[in-house]
C-alpha cells in the first residue's frame, strides 16, 4: 500500500478513534473530512468529489472565504466535554492526567485532519480532484488560541474557555428553550441599557443584581412587573448585551414549558458559567402546573437552583396568579390558604421592581430625550403636539409608544429631506 494511502487510513481511524472530542465528528467541516477520507480510500470518486464541493459551500460564511484549519477549529473550540469544562473553571477546575493525555491526542489528530486530510486524500486518489477548484483561504482570526500544533497550545485553550465558557456558549449568547432543547438565537434583540430612557432606579437595582452575580456574590431572582410598555423585558435583554462579554448567557423560556425548567436548570449546573433564564409575561391560572414547578426551583423544592442559574421574569400581575371573583366567592373552607397561595410564588422572587405608565410630562421627557439621542431637527412644541396626538390615538403615554412615535417622525423627516 502506498504510504500516502497508509497515512490516510492512520488519519481516518484517528479520527473514528476520537475520544474526549469525540461530538466534534458529528458537526458539518469534520464530518465531510472524514467521509472524504473514507470515500478516497475506498476509491469512491463520486463521494469524494461531493463532500469536497460542500465543504467549498460551506467554507463561504456570510460571503467571505474562510480557511478549513479555521472552519475545523471553530467546531473545536465549539465542543462542550470534560476536558473543556474543567478548563472554564479555571483554578478552580482539575484536569487529571488522563484526560489530559488524551485531549492532546485527540487535539493533534484534529489538527492533522484541518490541515493535511485534503491533501492526502488528493495524493492518494488524484483523479476525483483532477478540475476542482481549491478550498478557499481565508486570513485567520487571532483571538483563537491555535497558533501551531494544536496539542501544544493547552495554556492559550484554557484562557480560551474561561474567557468565552463552553459548548454552543462560546458562539452565541442568547438562547430559547424549545423542544428540550437549547436554541441558538441567531438575532437576538440588540437593545441596549443607555438606550432605555428614565426607570433609572429599576436598572440601578438590576444592573447592581446581575453583577453581583457574574462577581459570584449572593444574587437574586427578579421580577419585574408594571404597566404595559413600559421596558420590562427590554430591561432584561439590555443587561444581556452590556454583560454578555463578562460570560453572561441568556435562555428565554416560554411559560408553558415551565414544569420543564427543572431539566434546563440540571443541564446548567455543569457549565462553569452564569445563566439567566428569561420567562416574559408571566402568570398563571388556578389550574396550571407550571405554578408549582417554578415555585419549587425557586425555593422549596428538593432539588435547589444552581448557583450559577438566576431567574429573571416579567409580568403585569404582581401576584402573577389570576384570580377572578367566582375564586374569591367559591365554597372552599380554607380560603385563605388559597389566597396565601396565590402570593406566595411572587414572594419567592428576591427583588420586585415596579415598573408603572409615566404621567405626561414623564412621557414627554422621553420623547425629547429620544429625540435629542436621534439629533431631530424638529421644533420642541411641534414635536410634543405630535407626540400627545400619537399618545391619544393608542390610549396611553408608554415608552414603547414613545419609541414608536420617534421610529415614525425619523422615518417621515428622512422622507421630507
Amino acid at each position: 500500500m502506498p504510504q500516502e494511502a497508509t497515512n490516510a487510513q492512520a488519519l481516518y481511524k484517528g479520527l473514528l478513534s476520537l475520544a474526549v472530542y469525540r461530538r466534534v465528528l458529528q458537526r458539518p467541516v469534520t464530518s465531510l473530512l472524514a467521509g472524504m477520507l473514507r470515500a478516497c480510500l475506498k476509491g469512491d470518486e463520486d463521494t469524494v468529489c461531493s463532500n469536497y464541493g460542500e465543504l467549498c459551500s460551506l467554507l463561504i460564511r456570510d460571503g467571505r472565504p474562510e480557511g478549513l484549519a479555521f472552519a475545523v477549529a471553530r467546531e473545536v473550540l465549539s465542543d462542550e466535554n470534560a476536558f473543556t469544562i474543567e478548563l472554564a473553571k479555571g483554578a478552580r477546575g482539575f484536569v487529571p492526567d488522563e484526560l489530559l493525555a488524551l485531549a492532546k491526542r485527540d487535539l493533534n489528530i484534529l489538527y492533522r485532519a484541518a490541515t493535511s486530510s485534503v491533501e492526502l486524500a488528493a495524493s492518494h486518489l488524484p483523479a476525483a480532484f483532477e478540475g476542482l477548484p481549491p478550498l478557499y483561504e481565508g486570513p485567520h482570526d487571532n483571538s483563537y488560541p491555535f497558533t501551531g500544533r494544536w496539542d501544544e497550545c493547552i495554556g492559550r485553550l484554557g484562557e480560551y474557555h474561561r474567557k468565552n465558557g463552553v459548548g454552543i456558549f462560546t458562539l452565541h449568547n442568547a438562547f430559547l428553550w424549545y423542544n428540550h432543547d437549547i436554541t441558538p438565537i441567531i438575532h437576538p434583540d440588540p437593545t441596549r441599557l443607555n438606550e432605555l430612557k428614565n426607570y433609572e432606579e429599576q436598572r440601578r437595582v438590576a444592573i447592581d443584581n446581575t453583577l453581583a452575580f457574574l462577581d459570584r456574590y449572593p444574587a437574586n431572582n427578579m421580577l419585574l412587573y408594571g404597566d404595559r410598555g413600559t421596558g420590562k423585558s427590554s430591561t432584561v435583554k439590555g443587561l444581556l448585551n452590556e454583560y454578555a462579554d463578562r460570560g453572561l448567557r441568556m435562555i428565554e423560556m416560554p411559560k408553558e414549558t415551565l414544569s420543564q425548567l427543572p431539566e434546563l436548570t440540571s443541564r446548567l449546573a455543569r457549565i462553569p458559567m452564569r445563566f439567566i433564564v428569561f420567562i416574559d409575561d408571566l402568570s398563571f391560572s388556578g389550574s396550571d402546573d407550571n405554578f408549582a414547578a417554578l415555585k419549587a426551583v425557586l425555593e422549596g423544592g428538593l432539588a435547589s437552583r444552581p448557583e450559577n442559574v438566576l431567574i429573571y421574569a416579567t409580568s403585569n400581575r404582581r401576584h402573577l396568579l389570576r384570580e377572578s371573583f367566582s375564586d374569591r366567592s367559591g365554597d372552599e373552607v380554607h380560603h385563605a390558604d388559597t389566597v396565601q397561595e396565590s402570593v406566595s410564588l411572587s414572594d419567592r422572587f428576591g427583588i420586585f421592581l415596579t415598573f408603572l405608565m409615566p404621567d405626561k410630562r414623564g412621557f414627554f421627557d422621553i420623547v425629547e430625550q429620544l429625540a435629542a439621542d436621534y439629533r431631530l431637527d424638529i421644533e420642541r412644541e411641534a414635536l410634543l403636539r405630535g407626540a400627545e396626538q400619537w399618545a391619544l390615538e393608542r390610549g396611553g403615554r408608554s415608552p414603547r409608544f414613545a419609541r414608536q412615535y420617534i421610529d415614525d417622525l425619523r422615518a417621515r423627516l428622512k422622507h421630507d429631506c
